[in-house]
């Protein structure tokens, strides 16, 4: 069972919010207080226009569903017709919607809508890659946490746009336990062991399970091995040795993760797993490219987390023609 927080790619209000806070900025960040200087000296101010935004290279485009909270954070005169879905693949020359409406409103979100669907369809179309690099075997592709300031859920939101599946969306809905939280948990007394941070981990969780129940900031969250979908967060743990993996087992974390393991590790950390606790997933990270996915996916692990898919995706290369 795979235990994602989000495996589709719905617009969500949340997306909605964090993109209208952005825009508060971004508009700003361009206008300030005087507005499109060149569009001023040039542009009649009652002009009417009608453009498309066409893609300029293949690939998967994401982020036609903000395009309109866009438009009205510039001026609510402007109107966007899409002309085809978030998820969709593109070939060079297509047309993804038509904006009308006052030209020097639409010259002042132009730069503003291709960022934004740029960006996030440059995400999508770098998913999609893995994906596809991993079809036929057992794991899944993941994103991380290396993502833009700001841009958190966007930009996750983007990943499954591209076939991809979300982690942990902050340090708020799940417990995810790492060497530097081994190193501190305790006062003065040693590191714990991932065994002993597992436990702890799980006593905390299960002592607040009504307040995070109740906390309306934290989604819905995913079923797990021992508890029920609406329950409490799932608990992952890192590990960088084989010796670490065996000992973590036997407490039963929803899911260990094997930190900057070879393939044949890997292999090994699947074999472990199977004899010990089955139930338990195994997730693959660290230094994972497009062509090393490959073989790490044909170890038998369920999920490959790849922070490349946020930090390093190329822009989709897009434009605004007038009509």
């Amino acid at each position: 069972m795979h235990r994602d927080f989000q495996q589709n790619n719905k617009w969500t209000p949340e997306l909605e919010k964090e993109l209208q806070q952005l825009l508060e900025i971004a508009v700003f960040e361009d206008t300030q207080a005087v507005g499109d200087l060149t569009s001023l000296s040039l542009i009649p101010s009652g002009l009417t226009g009608l453009a498309l935004i066409r893609s300029r290279e293949r690939g998967i485009i994401s982020g036609v569903s903000g395009v309109s909270a866009v438009l009205n954070a510039v001026s609510p005169a402007l109107c966007w017709r899409p002309a085809i879905e978030d998820g969709s693949e593109l070939r060079a020359g297509d047309v993804i919607g038509q904006i009308e409406g006052p030209v020097q409103s639409m010259l002042i979100a132009e730069r503003l809508v291709l960022n934004l669907l740029g960006q996030l369809s440059g995400i999508a179309t770098l998913t999609k890659k893995y994906v596809e690099a991993v079809a036929g075997t057992s794991a899944k592709i993941y994103d991380t946490r290396k993502t833009t300031l700001g841009w958190r859920r966007l930009e996750k939101y983007a990943v499954c746009c591209g076939g991809g599946r979300n982690h942990r969306t902050g340090l708020f809905d799940a417990v995810l336990i790492k060497d530097n939280h081994l190193a501190f948990g305790r006062d003065n007394n040693g590191r714990f062991t991932p065994a002993e941070a597992v436990i702890q981990a799980r006593q905390f969780l299960q002592f607040h399970a009504d307040s995070l129940r109740a906390d309306p900031f934290l989604p819905v969250l995913p079923e797990t091995k021992n508890q029920t979908a609406h329950s409490v967060p799932i608990i992952e743990i890192e590990v960088d040795t084989l010796e670490q993996l065996r000992e973590v087992l036997p407490v039963a974390p929803d899911i260990v993760l094997l930190d900057n393991m070879t393939p044949p590790q890997l292999i090994q950390a699947v074999g472990i797993r199977n004899r010990l606790a089955p139930d338990v997933e195994l997730e693959a990270s660290g230094g994972i490219n497009l062509k090393t996915v490959g073989d790490v996916a044909a170890t038998g692990v369920e999920r490959i987390s790849v922070g490349a898919l946020t930090h390093s995706a190329a822009t989709l290369d897009l434009g605004l023609d007038w009509e």
